[in-house]
This record gives structure tokens, C-alpha cells and sequence, in this order.
């Protein structure tokens, strides 16, 4: 394991091609303020750029995954749009799998930030809660999208409004996660589950995650002609022709992500 720790509030471990995340201001539940959103802009590009990475995994230090925004810190009018979206659209659009490991509380956005990643592995006593309410605002970061695709419009304001903690079991039910494990279990079980994903074909993991992004956004024909474009790109591959020849040999395929 090599660990990076170039930034104030962040911490980067890598685990051969696997990179870990992790919020690390754990004195503040690592509530998101303006010096983790700085490093956040170099950190999320910077993991995104590498192909020696095949997976990311996004966590928190500490008692839990992330406390939500710093309240303390006075907030600029246009944060949502000038700081935040720029990150959570880096981790929705990245080349590779992003996974959520997720312990304690993702509350108010940084629940944005644990559903914006494309696999979550919740500990047993994680939750996702929406806060907003309590301090007379709405959720943000793309919360109210991500419940509302997931759990359906009436069940997604059922939670907002009544400020339901969101348990990790009642999350795996209702498709907000992948995996429940045990606490002490949580890095080690997303490792290893991270392990599995990263011996898969790259441009297949990264280009079915595109097509998906499609499909939630549009309707059958435009997801046929999405899928039909991202489907070429594969088959003119290495890795198709690696593939194709792996099985004809039975063997196992060796990818390049070319």
C-alpha cells in the first residue's frame, strides 16, 4: 500500500491499481468546507487521468463518511454550481468505477457525493440522511435526483421532508446500495469487491457505464443508438480481440484498457 497525502484534507492510499479517497477531516465529520473543495478540484481529475488506476473508492476517516457541508464557513451564493457540480459531474462521468464506502453518516451532500458514485458499500451502521429540513433548505448536490430515480418520487419526499435516517439495510431494500457488511468488515470487504471489478475489461466497465448514464436520461431508442455507438468503440478494441482469443484458448483474457 502506498499512501499520498499531498493535501489538507484529503488522504490517497493506493492498493496496486485500486485508489482509496478519504475525506479526512474527521474532527468535523468531515463536513465538506472550502479548503476540501479545493483539493477535491485536483484530487477527483487527478485519479480520473491516471490508467494505472482501474478503481476508485470514495470513503471517509473517522466516525463517519461525511457530515454534510461546513455550516461554519460563510457559503457563496453560487457554490452549488460553481464548486459542486463540477466534482460530483467528474465522478458520474469518470472513465472508471467510483464505489462509496460508506460508515456512519453521508448526510445532506455528502450523501450527494455517496450516490453520485456508481456502486456503494454501506457498514451496518451507516445511514443516509437528508438534513436539510431541519435548517429550512432543500437537498442539493443532485440528491433529490438520485432518491427521486431510485426511490420513486413519493417515497423520496417521505424521506426529505420528514428527515429520515435512511438505514443501511432499508438502503440495500430500496436499491440506494449494493453490499451491507459489518463495520470492521467495510474497507476490506470494498477492497476485495474492487479486486474483482478491476481483473473485468476496463473499456467495458467504463463504456456500459456510460450507456447506462443514457438510459436514465433517455428513452429506448436514443439508449438503442447510445449503446449501438459505445458498442462499436468495444468491439474495435484490444481487449475485444483479447477477449475473443482468451476464450477461444480458455484462458484467461489479459486487458489492457486499449
Amino acid at each position: 500500500m502506498k499512501t499520498k497525502n499531498n493535501y489538507e484534507t484529503l488522504l490517497i492510499e493506493r492498493h496496486d491499481d485500486i485508489a482509496v479517497l478519504s475525506l479526512n477531516r474527521p474532527e468535523k465529520l468531515n463536513a465538506i468546507g472550502s479548503a476540501m473543495l479545493r483539493d477535491l478540484s485536483q484530487a477527483i481529475p487527478e485519479l480520473n487521468e491516471d490508467d494505472s488506476i482501474r478503481i476508485v473508492i470514495l470513503t471517509g476517516k473517522g466516525q463517519g463518511f461525511c457530515g454534510g457541508a461546513d455550516l461554519g464557513e460563510r457559503v457563496d451564493d453560487y457554490i452549488l454550481e460553481d464548486e459542486y457540480l463540477p466534482k460530483l459531474q467528474a465522478i458520474w462521468e469518470a472513465p472508471k468505477p467510483w464505489i462509496s464506502a460508506i460508515h456512519g453518516a453521508a448526510a445532506g451532500v455528502g450523501s450527494a457525493f455517496a450516490m453520485c458514485c456508481d456502486l456503494t458499500v454501506m457498514a451496518d451502521d451507516a445511514y443516509i440522511y437528508q438534513a436539510f429540513g431541519g435548517i429550512g433548505l432543500i437537498p442539493d448536490g443532485g440528491a433529490s435526483w438520485h432518491l427521486a430515480r431510485t426511490l420513486g418520487k413519493k417515497r423520496a419526499y417521505e424521506v426529505i421532508v420528514t428527515g429520515e435516517r435512511i438505514s443501511a439495510q432499508n438502503c440495500l431494500e430500496w436499491g440506494l446500495c449494493n453490499r451491507v457488511v459489518p463495520l470492521e468488515r467495510l474497507m476490506k470487504d470494498t477492497l476485495d469487491w474492487a479486486r474483482e471489478l478491476g481483473k473485468r475489461a476496463p473499456l467495458s466497465m467504463r463504456y456500459a457505464k456510460q450507456a447506462l448514464n443514457v438510459a436514465v436520461e433517455k428513452d429506448l431508442s436514443e439508449t438503442i443508438l447510445a449503446e449501438a455507438a459505445l458498442q462499436r468503440i468495444c468491439a474495435a478494441s484490444d481487449d475485444a480481440r483479447e477477449g475473443r482469443l482468451a476464450f477461444a484458448e480458455k484462458r484467461k483474457p489479459v486487458w489492457t484498457g486499449r
